[in-house]
């Protein structure tokens, strides 16, 4: 049997030494005369681990890591292509604690198979939630999804179903589906993991999509910054057509749905659903006023589902499994599992799919394992830089959208950052208002002027100048901005600015005069 060996080609390992580890493998086998075949797989999200090799052999997979270029040579030494024992020894990596906790539907795969592989993508369950759906009418695909109770991953929370249903009731010439890769979210990396890692679950997520709505041509909207995502999404469309996934007539159906990668151009957002679909039609990438909603005009004027990345991943597992036993993992109205990316100041730092109701406390002590510095957590930011900063008082809180909400909370795209006790939160707090100025496409007055203001204002609070008089004037801005902005951008970046204010109000204190106490 010739040994298969797996080196991840996901970007987070590539930051970490990856390609010069494959090279010193490739080098190694060559010169020991030995037959084996490299394989650039996805990574399994344990990032304090990569590069994780993973060797193939009679017994299972064997996991090695972290792996440096300088340690292949003793890797050979120690007849790891057989398994054996090595200072970076970590076993079955299905064993490995952190992955062995995990429910992984979405993420099955990734880490396991290569991900250009479409025979290796069918050998692990692909495609069967395709060929299911293919034989079903659209309105029972759509029924299936909402009754998963799948809701969008993307941030809002908005069940997937209602969207589906609505646009299978527009009458058109021509619907789409539009991914939003444009995962521009700080401690978030579930998208890109799944590019990478498994482009055919959202291909087959997207594909349908198409089937039960009457779309007949999908875009992914990626972000600029993720190259490798593009190109592998890219190769993996072009497979997907010769194999007859994508094309005329899907998977042997009278269907037609194809996909097109598409770029974005750095602007933040464009995450916005209008903003991005103004960006997929070359133009300035502003937020749209709504109504008409993009799934009664949306791209082009036409019928559109928008929805992210890992909601169209998802779907294949629902179609495959049926809408129960998707539904049957979560709870409240929160179904399923959600990817939660743990990043920051932890000890490790990485993707932790599991159902939904674990406790912040939990994911963040137990699963994260605390800081990497060994000090005391003093906040977790939940849902990128737009989310609000718990406390420790609050790690009781269930990862359920419904629980996070009753604590002026948000979930979002589930990205978790962790700061440790030397975080400054009036720093924090006027970060989240330059962040918003920065960004904001300036359309609407709350956002544009609001943050500008707010950054202003929050360097009086510093300056020691009339304080209270101050903080109260970013109260009432935040409450303009909340409701008074277009779209998430300005209207959340009240979450971070009021939770810094109401949970750390010690920190807020001017700066003269905490630096005259010193």
């Amino acid at each position: 049997m010739t040994a298969i060996i797996y080196v991840p080609t996901d970007s987070g390992a590539l930051a970490l030494g990856a390609d010069k580890v494959a090279n010193s493998i490739a080098s190694e086998l060559e010169t020991r005369g030995v037959e084996a075949r490299i394989v650039r797989n996805g990574s399994r999200g344990m990032y304090w681990l990569e590069p994780m090799v993973e060797v193939a052999t009679e017994s299972g997979r064997v996991a090695y890591g972290p792996v440096k270029a300088a340690d292949v040579l003793s890797l050979f030494d120690a007849e790891f292509l057989s398994g054996g024992n090595h200072r970076l020894s970590l076993g079955d990596p299905e064993r490995i604690p952190f992955l062995a906790r995990q429910t992984r539907l979405t993420f099955a795969r990734c880490g396991k198979t290569d991900p250009l592989s479409l025979d290796d993508y069918r050998a692990h369950g692909g495609l069967t939630g395709l060929e299911k759906a293919a034989a079903m009418t659209p309105a029972d695909i759509v029924k299936t999804v909402t009754d998963s109770g799948l809701r969008g991953r993307g941030g809002a929370g908005f069940p997937t179903g209602i969207k589906w249903n609505t646009v299978l009731g527009a009458v058109a010439d021509r619907k789409y589906i539009v991914c939003n890769a444009d995962e521009g979210d700080s401690a978030t990396f579930a998208d890109r993991m799944i590019m990478e890692g498994d482009p055919f679950v959202l291909i087959e997520g997207m594909a349908i999509a198409g089937l039960a709505t009457g779309a007949t041509k999908g875009f992914v909207y990626i972000r600029s910054e993720y190259p490798h995502a593009i190109r592998m999404m890219e190769k993996a469309v072009q497979v997907a057509r010769r194999a007859g996934v994508l094309g005329p007539a899907v998977m042997g159906s009278p269907n037609a749905f194809d996909i097109e990668i598409r770029a974005g151009a750095g602007a933040y957002v464009c995450g916005e659903e209008t903003s991005l679909l103004n960006s997929l039609e070359g133009k300035r990438g502003v937020v749209r006023a709504k109504p008409p909603l993009p799934a009664i005009q949306g791209l082009f004027g036409k019928p559109t589902v928008i929805n992210n990345v890992i909601s169209l991943a998802s779907v294949p597992v629902i179609l495959d499994k049926g809408a129960e036993y998707y539904r049957d993992f979560g709870m409240g109205r929160s179904r399923g599992t959600i990817p939660i990316q743990i990043a920051g100041n932890v000890k490790h730092g990485g993707l932790f799919e599991a159902a939904f109701g674990m406790t912040l406390g939990e994911i963040v002590d137990e699963i994260g394992g605390g800081t990497a510095t060994g000090r005391e957590i003093k906040a977790v930011q939940v849902g990128g830089p737009l989310g609000a900063y718990f406390p420790r008082a609050l790690f009781d809180t269930p990862f359920d959208y419904e629980a996070f909400a009753a604590k002026d909370g948000l979930i979002g795209h589930a990205g978790i950052t962790v700061f440790d006790e030397t975080a400054d939160m009036l720093k924090q707090a006027r970060f989240a208002m330059e962040f918003c100025a920065i960004e904001s496409c300036g359309k609407c007055t709350p956002c544009r002027i609001g943050s500008t203001r707010g950054v202003e204002t929050l360097d009086k609070v510093a300056a020691g100048v009339e304080p209270e008089k101050n903080l109260a004037l970013v109260t009432d801005l935040c409450n303009t901005m909340k409701f008074g902005s277009l779209c998430a951008l300005g209207g959340f970046t009240p979450y971070p600015v009021m939770s810094a204010i109401n949970h750390f109000p010690d920190d807020f204190a001017p700066r003269a005069v905490a630096e005259a106490a010193e």
